[in-house]
């Protein structure tokens, strides 16, 4: 039996699932990555995307938050081009109607035990 509060669940755009990119920036992290038994010393480029109250599609899968997603060539050139003061107005949840669940799957565990 699947667990449905486990379960994956893919989120696009449409059905034809276009290539979205979230807002992030790489920065430089000087601490220790990686195992606690194998802790790698920095300094480490890491990516952090920016995040932000989920819509009602995604907030069912995610309460806490959903990424920001950059969908048009614009909104990705004024995230990577622009001052901040013109790209923080996309720091906002997509509308409801502009994302959709494409497929769900069963958690790896769920995929185990009933195998």
């Amino acid at each position: 039996m699947q667990s449905t509060s486990c379960a994956h669940v893919w989120f696009a755009i449409n059905d034809d699932r276009p290539l979205t990119c979230f807002a992030g920036i790489w920065t430089e992290f000087k601490g220790d990555r990686g195992t606690k038994s194998k802790p790698v010393s920095g300094p480490h480029n890491v990516y952090g995307f920016l995040t932000i109250s989920p819509n009602a599609i995604v907030e069912p899968i995610h309460p806490k938050a959903m990424p920001v997603i950059l969908t048009t060539d614009e909104e990705r050139d004024v995230w990577m081009r622009a001052p901040w003061d013109e790209a923080k107005a996309l720091q906002r949840p997509l509308p409801d109607e502009a994302i959709k669940i494409v497929m769900r799957g069963p958690d790896k565990e769920d995929v185990a035990s009933s195998a």
